[in-house]
């Protein structure tokens, strides 16, 4: 559950924050990537994930995929594959070859990928705009993210935005540990037609996986 937990943080879970004590700056930029995100009837991604210690050593490296479609996903990302249709979602365990049916229940706080591109305000965290720099051939804008609940197993998060494309290029996450995760969106292709079979877990593909229905 700890890599679905940082995987989420690709997706922003790093941008809640409370409006009326953060900097407007930094406000109008998430604003935008909001905005920007709401536009696209698609979103297919590759990302690197990577893992350091406190002296910034790497611990592993690894990447994944997602795609998103209205309320539908997909994620493929070390060793889980999660398929969501809009009401089921499917996580398959590929080391153990077991999959788990829920019903997606958008009254319960679940979190989703594109709930966590829109929703800004959550009053969860203060964020500050540390400014602009070059990353390659990008130009991006960094935002500090200080969580208000001093239990978090995080301290610290720091998101990049691509100031052309108003789009996530990275997200840092300091946990309290030492660790250091760190995302990179390596590649994003926007408004591709894509099936809704991609959303939903085929068992017919997956011989012999084990069911766990828990609707």
């Amino acid at each position: 559950m700890r890599k679905i937990y940082f995987l989420a943080c690709l997706f922003t879970l790093s941008i809640f924050a409370e409006a009326q004590k953060s900097d407007p700056a930094a406000k109008a930029i998430l604003d935008a990537v909001s905005a920007k995100f709401k536009t696209f009837k698609s979103v297919q991604a590759n990302f690197s994930y990577k893992v350091e210690n406190a002296a910034g050593k790497a611990l592993s490296n690894k990447t994944g995929k997602i795609m998103m479609k209205g309320t539908k996903y997909n994620v493929n990302f070390s060793g889980q594959e999660i398929f969501c249709n809009g009401t089921t979602v499917w996580n398959h365990d590929t080391s153990v070859h077991e999959v788990t049916i829920s019903n997606l229940d958008a009254s319960s706080g679940m979190i989703t990928p594109q709930k966590l591109f829109t929703n800004f305000y959550d009053n969860d965290f203060r964020y500050i705009l540390n400014g602009e720099k070059r990353v390659g051939t990008k130009t991006v804008q960094e935002i500090e993210l200080t969580p208000k609940d001093k239990s978090k197993p995080f301290h610290k998060v720091y998101l990049q935005i691509d100031k052309a494309t108003k789009t996530i290029y990275s997200t840092k996450v300091l946990e309290n540990a030492g660790n250091r995760y760190i995302y990179t969106v390596t590649t994003m292709k926007t408004n591709a037609a894509l099936a809704d079979a991609l959303f939903t877990f085929d068992k017919s593909k997956y011989p012999g996986v084990e069911v766990v229905d828990l609707r």
